[in-house]
């Protein structure tokens, strides 16, 4: 069985700091994969809104996520409090990749890396739509 690797960038763009409640936990006691996905939703959404935005209007349009890839390297405990790191790579005249990287806050235990696809979507017309030229301008992206 062939493993996703995913490498991550050398420097982060954003942090933000997620703790993990018992209804995170699975029966086997640690991080449940679903719930994963609904803390990485959560840190994306932080960080969209640092940058000033709300996903449904990102200078006029909205954003959906395309793909998504993940690889665990830990488990993840109640009570644990996990800093999700993030930054911006890999664009084309449509989005981006959203690298992100979850670490135990207490020890710097890397828990889980992996992207996200953006997916800029004009939802009036149901469609992508290009990547608004202020939005790249605002997080440094390639003209």
């Amino acid at each position: 069985m062939a493993r996703i690797q995913i490498h991550l960038p050398e420097h982060f763009a954003f942090a933000t700091e997620v703790p993990i409640y018992i209804t995170h936990i699975n029966k086997a006691q640690h991080l449940d994969n679903s719930a994963l996905l609904g803390l990485l939703s959560e840190a994306r959404v932080r960080y969209f809104r640092a940058l000033g935005y709300d996903e449904l209007d990102v200078e006029g349009v909205g954003i959906v996520i395309a793909d998504a890839a993940l690889q665990y390297k830990s488990e993840a405990f109640h009570g644990e409090v996990m800093v999700f790191s993030m930054a911006p790579a890999d664009f084309n005249k449509y989005g981006f990749d959203l690298m992100w990287q979850m670490a135990d806050k207490a020890t710097g235990r890397e828990v889980a890396r992996g992207k996200l696809g953006i997916l800029f979507f004009d939802y009036s017309a149901k469609k992508a739509a290009l990547i608004p030229d202020a939005f790249k301008a605002k997080i440094g992206a390639p003209a």
